[in-house]
């Protein structure tokens, strides 16, 4: 048995019928000039060749000693690829509606447990001739960033290559002298050491958050129609944006890419929550994860810190809000960056469990929101990638909706675009599509206002 990291470990136990925790991204390829009516069954058929599966979409939970659970990870050789890779088709017109209605769906329902955390579902049927895949892993063996590691490794950037590699394939690895495997008792070692070596990070971090305001704090959100209990149901929205418009916002302001994003996002809720008349006279607040990864860490696993942001909703001026945005990620980073990982991510989990806590029956309601939105950007491929040839035309992740928090923005690059993925709640956040619209008003209203 492997024993389970404390967080995986939650992800696991916080689960429910009405809450999947499992993240998934929707890729979208266009075939080759030469692929044959065949091309996408045969894409399949070469997934379930790959048969040499990697111990991470291996992994399934098991208890210790048959009574605890969510404790450990048990690993097998029968992974059933007929089962975990599937192969379907969208009804007709065949438009990027019905993609998104089948995506929405997959995303709703939760992964068996009696097998590996994962599914990867083959799509064609598109009017324009493009294919997907969409692919679901559960929160508890990777974040956003191993994730999204793990789908683009199998890709390439030459378009000649044939070379057929699946994201369960092994990576090529090299044993570093010395690494041993630690073992149960090493783990809890290491862990509860973690825990007590956090207390002096934690009393330094106190200082600066409460009495020297640096950080925005939980549970100072605004109520919105957007922090109610939500339902199983999800629906997904996905579009891509040029880069070298949120770049030309960025560089003419002076301020990051990741600013411009949360700013783009500020003005899209903004104007979606005055459509029903629930724009709230207090900002709304982000949380926004950070990656605590270092180069030589190994993929999967979580390794993701989170800081609050405070959108500056109430604001009418754009370029007031990117500023205020600014000031609020600078000085929340600024703290994260004195922690070592593991105090980062202790008091990561310290400013997320008021939402781990209004996951629980009936305190939806009843308690305030410790923020309003998840909102996260995933660093991705910086250059075009393919499979066997198709082009990645977009990769949009799919995150996590949460009881209290019915919304989440996910986005990643590739190469010259950012892909936006939104999850939403089906019953509790209506007309999803129209944020998509919100955010290209958003992005020109930042465009105006530094002058492009």
């Amino acid at each position: 048995m492997e024993l389970m990291a404390p967080l995986d470990s939650l992800f696991l136990s916080a689960e429910t019928r009405e809450h999947p925790l499992h993240v998934g991204a929707l890729q979208l390829f266009t075939p080759p000039a030469d692929a044959g009516p065949s091309f996408v069954r045969d894409t399949h058929a070469a997934m379930l060749q790959c048969d040499n599966v990697a111990p991470i979409f291996r992994k399934r939970p098991m208890a210790f000693h048959g009574a605890l659970t969510n404790v450990g990870w048990s690993s097998g050789d029968d992974v059933d690829l007929g089962y975990h890779v599937r192969r379907s088709a969208l009804p007709g017109p065949g438009r990027v509606r019905e993609l998104l209605e089948l995506t929405s769906r997959l995303h709703g329902n939760l992964l068996d447990r009696h097998r590996p955390l994962w599914e990867t579902h083959v799509i064609e049927g598109l009017n324009d001739g493009r294919f997907a895949v969409y692919t679901k892993m559960h929160h508890a063996l990777v974040d956003g960033i191993s994730g999204l590691t793990l789908l683009q490794r199998s890709l390439t950037t030459d378009p000649g290559d044939t070379n057929f590699r699946a994201p369960w394939s092994p990576a090529p690895t090299v044993e570093v002298p010395g690494r041993h495997r630690r073992t149960w008792l090493q783990n809890m070692t290491g862990l509860l050491g973690s825990v007590a070596g956090s207390a002096p990070s934690m009393l330094r971090l106190a200082r600066a958050a409460l009495w020297e305001q640096q950080m925005t704090l939980p549970l100072r959100a605004p109520r919105t129609m957007l922090n109610v209990p939500i339902g199983g149901a999800r629906r997904c929205a996905a579009q891509s944006w040029p880069l070298d418009r949120i770049k030309g916002v960025k560089s003419a302001a002076g301020m990051s890419v990741n600013d411009v994003v949360l700013a783009m996002c500020s003005g899209a809720l903004r104007a979606y929550l005055d459509e029903y008349d629930a724009l709230p006279d207090t900002p709304l607040v982000a949380m926004v994860p950070v990656s605590l990864r270092n180069d030589g860490d190994s993929v999967g696993g979580n390794m993701v810190g989170a800081v609050l942001c405070n959108l500056a909703t109430h604001l009418d001026d754009p370029a007031q809000r990117l500023r205020e945005i600014h000031a609020s990620m600078r000085a929340s980073k600024k703290v994260m960056s004195q922690l070592p990982r593991a105090q980062a991510m202790a008091l990561s989990m310290l400013l997320l469990s008021p939402a781990v806590v209004n996951s629980l029956p009936g305190l939806a309601k009843a308690a305030p929101p410790p923020f309003n939105v998840c909102i996260s950007n995933v660093p991705g491929a910086r250059e075009p990638l393919y499979c066997n040839g198709a082009r990645l035309d977009g990769s949009y992740p799919m995150s996590i909706a949460l009881n209290g928090q019915a919304l989440n923005i996910t986005l990643t690059s590739s190469a010259d675009s950012l892909d936006f993925g939104l999850v939403g709640c089906r019953r509790s956040v209506p007309h999803l599509q129209r944020v998509l619209g919100h955010l290209e008003t958003s992005l020109k209203d930042l465009e105006r206002a530094v002058g492009l």
